[in-house]
């Protein structure tokens, strides 16, 4: 069998040039970077009307078995291409940390990949390099301004803002700086984020221009004056230098599917620790140039689309026409208490418990958003026609048809059917339905129980002293009718990993608050989530290889 890396490097790609003609983008809005890869001029794109559809990946709480959201919608939108529709893909880039660490890459798997996967999982158009250097020069501005006379007053036991890298590395998450005497700078606490979790990254993400990116940039908060006054980027001077660092990265990426599928691939945010969607840029030029976008949000829905729903479309006007959650058997099993290595076996009652976590999200989806879903079950060899059944039926139960998937092994042809089910769906489909989780009026607190009980079905939210005392302080500063951004963990609707299927009578933990004024939310750290990862013990680094001819092997 081949690996993906395999079966991505045996496709030959079209010329980029070709696939933006097929997009109906015209040449002189197309930047190429090499042969297969190209920037493009969104602006040049402005003056077409946004009328296509959108449809949202989302999944059921990751496991260690798999669900394959991002191999989902690659192969979606090709099994639509096939169907005769035009349609076109709007995904998030990846983030060198995962690559190298436990999860891999993210350009999808088998017969429903994007190319050229190697660069893409690697350093791509520079996006990720250009989005840490624009965030790190901040971070020396801030310090800077401290070091020569501080006429921002600076508390250097109060800056906020962290430095960033792309990478997994605990041994950066907390760091004493400025040592070696007084040449050297302030002696004070730090840490690094990892890029996907900054604020940078979110407010790249969400603009819909460089004036609004400037802008965005100069609110950020970088930390508060001895007085308690907020300091903002604008207060250092900053925003134009790092905007102008920014001025290529806001220009989203074309490349293709192994099919020749245009695939539009721009931001990264982390869904567990950020709000985890592509940009609002990229995903409104393929409305403009696709009549069905294909679009996927992080992790599982209670974090990835309840963010897509209550940060990006607040913040953009966008709306779904349909959701497609993807759900694997294997995962639902695991979620009904199989251990990883028996999976493989039939087992209806595990899979019955599991199904709850399908459920939940289902119900949220359809129930609280007001959208029509439908269930795509990635089919591995194992399924017994018995378990697939048991997930159609618990899918009816919910108002929404489940499909088999099998994108991974057949490519685009291994989806007809579900897309043929989504397009009956966004048919079928009410707009007017669609609905937010929360108000902007409510308060900040108001906003997570609205999350943690609306979504995560959670009995009630316990505040941390000092988050309720920034909760408090966030509102009187102006920031209360700010959407909310809950960090924790994505393997459970809890923000305990180990509570799997669907728990109940739990209670959200919210140890930490602070606000990304740039981004236009407030995010609440809960349970032990970190905003810089660590590497596993056996991290997937070791198995990566390059030859004397460049080919790169190891890359999943």
């Amino acid at each position: 069998m081949l690996t993906d890396i395999e079966i991505a490097q045996a496709c030959t790609p079209k010329p980029i040039e070709t696939i933006a003609k097929a997009a109906g983008i015209p040449m002189d809005a197309v930047e190429p970077y090499g042969r297969t890869k190209a920037k493009i001029a969104y602006q040049q794109l402005a003056d077409r009307p946004m009328d296509g559809r959108l449809v949202l990946v989302t999944a059921i709480n990751p496991t260690p078995a798999g669900e394959g959201k991002t191999t989902v919608s690659i192969g979606l939108a090709d099994a639509l291409r096939q169907e005769g529709i035009n349609a076109g893909l709007a995904l998030r880039e990846p983030s060198l940390g995962p690559v190298f660490g436990l999860k891999g890459g993210a350009t999808g798997g088998g017969y429903a990949q994007v190319l050229p996967m190697e660069e893409i999982n690697l350093h791509f158009t520079g996006d990720m390099h250009a989005i840490t250097a624009a965030n790190n020069l901040i971070c020396a501005m801030v310090d800077n301004s401290i070091q020569q006379g501080n006429p921002c007053g600076i508390d250097p036991r109060r800056v906020t803002i962290k430095r960033c890298m792309d990478m997994n590395d605990r041994q950066l998450r907390n760091l004493v700086i400025g040592l070696g005497g007084k040449a050297n700078g302030t002696p004070r606490e730090d840490g690094f984020d990892i890029t996907t979790a900054s604020e940078m990254m979110a407010v790249l993400c969400l603009a819909d221009s460089i004036s609004d990116l400037k802008a965005r940039i100069g609110r950020m908060v970088v930390g508060r004056t001895y007085r308690d006054e907020l300091v903002r980027v604008s207060d250092i001077g900053a925003q134009g230098a790092a905007a102008a660092l920014l001025a290529e990265a806001i220009r989203p990426n074309l490349v293709q599917t192994l099919e020749g599928t245009p695939a539009l691939i721009h931001g990264g945010p982390f869904a567990n620790i950020a709000h985890g969607c592509n940009s609002v840029i990229a995903t409104k030029t393929a409305l403009r140039l696709f009549d069905v976008t294909v679009t996927e949000a992080g992790f599982g829905a209670d974090l990835g689309a309840e963010k897509f729903v209550d940060i990006k479309c607040r913040a953009s006007g966008l709306r779904p026409n349909a959701v497609v959650v993807v759900a694997t058997v294997r995962a639902l099993k695991y979620h009904g208490g199989v251990p990883k290595g028996e999976l493989q076996h039939e087992d209806l009652t595990a899979l019955r418990e599991g199904l709850s976590n399908l459920k939940q999200h289902l119900s949220n989806v359809t129930k609280v958003w007001g959208l029509p879903a439908v269930v795509a079950v990635n089919r591995f060899e194992s399924d017994t026609e018995a378990e697939l059944e048991l997930v159609r039926s618990a899918a009816a139960e919910m108002g929404a048809q489940s499909v088999l998937c099998e994108v991974w092994g057949k490519g685009g042809a291994g989806g007809r059917e579900l897309a043929r089910a989504v397009l009956k769906a966004m048919d079928a489909g009410d707009p007017d339905k669609f609905t937010l989780t929360y108000s902007d009026d409510l308060s900040l607190e108001d906003k997570i129980k609205a999350v943690a009980e609306r979504i995560y079905h959670a009995d009630s939210v316990k505040f941390a002293p000092a988050a309720s005392k920034e909760l408090a302080a966030l509102t009187a500063q102006g920031f209360g009718r700010c959407p909310v951004c809950i960090a924790k963990t994505q393997y459970s609707f809890s923000d305990d990993p180990s509570k799997l299927g669907a728990p109940a009578h739990f209670e959200l933990n919210v140890r930490q608050v602070r606000v990304s004024a740039g981004a236009g939310f407030v995010v609440a750290l809960c349970g032990e989530i970190m905003t810089m990862p660590g590497l596993p013990k056996v991290p997937a680094a070791m198995n990566i290889d390059v030859d004397e001819t460049g080919k790169i092997s190891g890359l999943f």
